[in-house]
């Protein structure tokens, strides 16, 4: 039984779009989603504890743009000790 109490740290993972000025490439994505996954694969399994969708509608010129993101927050009971501390945060 997974419980809230027990969650010693959170790592947030951003899948998509957020900053329209630096557009995130598709390998960029894909390296995000195997993140992802890997963080709710691998032991020390985390667990999904919050969602957040972000989804923003811009007008360049003539066109518009849409950016779409999932932000992915993975509870775990302790630190994976296969995430770098370059990405910990």
């Amino acid at each position: 039984m997974f419980d809230l109490t027990n969650v010693g740290y959170v790592k947030r993972i951003v899948v998509g779009n957020t900053n329209p000025e630096k557009l995130v490439s598709e390998e960029e994505t894909a390296r995000e989603a195997l993140l992802l996954n890997r963080c709710l694969s691998e032991p020390p399994r985390g667990r999904i504890i919050g969602i957040e969708k972000n989804f923003t509608l811009l007008n360049v010129g003539e066109h518009q743009v849409v950016l779409q993101a999932m932000v992915y927050h993975v509870g775990f009971v302790r630190k994976p000790y296969w995430l770098d501390p370059e990405e910990a945060g």
